[in-house]
């Protein structure tokens, strides 16, 4: 009960500040995490510690699925190139920079271990600078490209981390054997959502109620990403190319008495997994500071 009474109390208190964030135009994703970090230094509270694999499946999965059904297919065809120089381009360009440095200050580190490294701060928080673009009212266009670009940075640096550690366990890495396995992992990733969406959509067409509507939403997004990653895949990819499908068809399928609640119900969860991701991630302080302070100890 004590660690479900203090889930509770950090989900209402960031609640309560991405309210006061969206009063003040703020990214409220920062100020979030910032109430997490001072809430892990108050004592007596405990530790909470998530399994890196349940928490991309339970915080990233849902909100990027969100981010896809409400992504122009139309848009971004429009803008792929600046999208893809930033999701691609730019991932990449970091990744080795960070790499570099941390070889130059560290001369014994693997290459595998630099890369992944690197890999781990490429992707920028693209949802924070949208927030406050959106304050300024750019051209349409960089909310798009942003939005965007979004959708594919973490999947790009998240494949080039895994396939770093896994070089860096083997004891070698090998270029001529990253590109393919880049490119097959994204290509299956792609038929893999395809035919996801097909058959998601050809059960679809049969519900009849809200109720189900909702519970075959949270499942088919949690599903797609957990197939994907068991079949070795990029679950990101997979899902977002699965969204876009399932989101240019479901209109046809569903009428609005079905879509407009589902969306609403959609949303709460996607804002609740996301208030307590951030906040999570400043409660992570907390163990930080105890493995620090023990490692000083010894």
């Amino acid at each position: 009960m004590e660690v479900f009474e203090v889930v509770i109390a950090l989900l209402l208190v960031g609640a309560a500040l991405a309210a006061v964030a969206r009063r003040f135009g703020a990214p409220y994703p920062a100020l979030v995490a910032l109430a997490g970090a001072a809430l892990a230094l108050i004592p007596g509270l405990p530790t909470l510690v998530l399994d890196p694999e349940l928490a991309l499946a339970l915080f990233v999965a849902p909100v990027l699925s969100d981010a896809a059904f409400d992504a122009s297919p139309r848009d971004l065809r429009r803008n792929w190139r600046s999208i893809a120089s930033l999701a691609l381009g730019a991932v990449a360009l970091t990744i080795v920079v960070v790499a570099l440095v941390v070889k130059a200050l560290v001369p014994d580190i693997p290459w595998g271990a630099a890369i992944a490294l690197g890999a781990i701060v490429a992707p920028p928080d693209a949802a924070a600078a949208t927030t406050v673009l959106k304050q300024l009212r750019p051209p349409n266009r960089l909310l798009v490209i942003l939005e965007g670009e979004s959708l594919f940075n973490d999947a790009s640096a998240l494949l080039v981390y895994r396939l770093a550690v896994s070089a860096t366990a083997a004891g070698f890495l090998s270029g001529w054997s990253v590109v393919p396995t880049l490119l097959v992992v994204t290509v299956g990733s792609v038929v893999l959502a395809l035919v996801l969406a097909r058959l998601t959509l050809a059960v679809t067409r049969r519900i009849q109620d809200v109720s189900t509507a909702v519970v075959v939403q949270f499942c088919t997004s949690f599903g797609v990403w957990i197939l994907a990653e068991q079949l070795h895949l990029s679950g990101i990819i997979t899902l977002v190319v699965f969204a876009m499908v399932a989101s240019r068809r479901s209109p046809e399928i569903l009428p609005a008495r079905i879509r407009i609640p589902a969306w609403a119900v959609w949303e709460v969860a996607v804002f609740v997994l996301n208030v307590l991701a951030f906040i999570l991630v400043g409660f992570q302080l907390k163990s930080i500071v105890e493995r620090a302070t023990n490692g000083r100890a010894h």
